[in-house]
């Protein structure tokens, strides 16, 4: 007998051990990271000549890092050529540029629901830097050949000009080593980048796809897990076996007992999310409350929060988020739709004082059974 005890006590304490060898395995919540992304696409430079004719190619390769699943920082080149032209003339012309920009970016779509593994993340980012442009000799040929052209901003040696930015990149999921974008931008130059007078900054738009390499992730840590020593598990279970006294138990009859029982599960959602098949354990747990409970009876609730929608938008998700509780609990557990109540809120009350926990349904039930004792 001791030694069936032993060997029961060891294998549970080699099991508990084992459970938590692979907990602190598991990585927490990812944090932050570094990337390297390189991008092609077209830029066009804004000025009065048809715009079909003055697209063309950039490319672009940046570093940046997120120090948070919403907030990044990169560091940003692209360049390659931009072109302009006189209309009366017909004439085009050509030059080279780079712009070195650094960039704050912000994750929207993580600022909002806070997944790290979205499919699709919205950034807006916005940033400055320089340009240094070179190359110009086709206008200085032009204004050579055609001196009625009046260009009092052309340029001869290499200019450098200011750059200000603004745009905004989707990206695929961002826990996946490698993922795909796509990024238009906004930059604001010196009058000067385009050798055309327009009392104004010039405009350079770009548009580019892009694929990024992610490295360096830094997770949350898991909470840690206390585990008894297997050594003393053993130790502890060998002395109790060695000096415990044999126990004499009288034998009794059973004794029927009433005893009363109440119950409170709360289920959560997303926004907009109506469909509780994620509930699937808490209509579980109501169901069996209800079979153990031949008298019980529920009241489900629904509510939504007040920080998102309209009252009236925020009334029918509530109402939904209940009768599609009481649906599931009825079709997939045969629960008694007798015994079942519903009642809807909206966001007219907010059981929980962060916003979001007020998506939400509350179940709620009395009742009482027979047990012998």
């Amino acid at each position: 007998m001791k030694t069936k005890k032993l060997l029961t006590t060891a294998a549970l304490a080699l099991f508990f051990f084992g459970a938590a060898q692979a907990q602190d395995g598991e990585r927490g919540k990812l944090k932050s990271w570094t990337f390297i992304e390189a991008q092609g696409g077209l830029q066009l430079t804004n000025t009065h000549y048809n715009k079909q004719y003055l697209y063309t190619p950039t490319g672009a390769f940046s570093i940046g890092h997120y120090f948070s699943p919403v907030i990044g920082l990169r560091l940003h080149a692209n360049g390659w050529k931009a072109k302009s032209g006189f209309e009366n003339f017909r004439k085009k012309y050509t030059w080279k540029y780079v712009t070195t920009d650094l960039d704050l970016m912000c994750n929207i779509t993580n600022l909002i629901n806070r997944k790290p593994d979205n499919f699709l993340n919205v950034i807006l980012l916005g940033g400055f830097g320089l340009t240094r442009a070179w190359d110009n000799d086709e206008l200085n040929c032009i204004l050579q050949e055609y001196p009625q052209i009046q260009a009092p901003l052309a340029w001869k040696k290499d200019r450098l000009t200011h750059n200000l930015r603004a745009g905004i990149r989707l990206e695929t999921d961002l826990t996946k080593p490698i993922g795909v974008s796509l990024e238009v931008n906004a930059n604001s130059l010196d009058d000067r980048f385009n050798s055309k007078r327009n009392a104004a900054d010039d405009w350079q738009w770009t548009a580019m796809v892009g694929v990024s390499f992610r490295f360096g992730k830094k997770y949350s840590k898991p909470a840690p897990v206390t585990v008894p020593i297997l050594e003393e598990v053993v130790e502890t279970a060998a002395a109790e076996a060695t000096t415990a006294a044999p126990v004499v138990v009288e034998e009794k009859k059973p004794v029927p007992v009433a005893v009363k029982e109440s119950l409170r599960e709360e289920v959560f959602y997303q926004i907009r999310e109506s469909n509780p098949a994620s509930a699937a354990s808490k209509m579980q747990k109501v169901s069996d409350f209800m079979k153990r409970n031949p008298d019980a009876k529920v009241q489900v609730t629904g509510y939504a929060d007040k920080g998102t929608g309209t009252a009236k938008v925020n009334m029918e998700y509530s109402k939904k988020r209940a009768e599609n509780f009481k649906d599931q609990l009825v079709k997939k557990y045969e629960a008694d739709a007798n015994r079942i109540a519903t009642d809807a809120k909206g966001d007219t009350v907010q059981p929980f004082s962060e916003n979001d926990k007020n998506r939400c349904v509350i179940v709620e039930g009395e009742g009482s059974h027979t047990e012998y004792k």
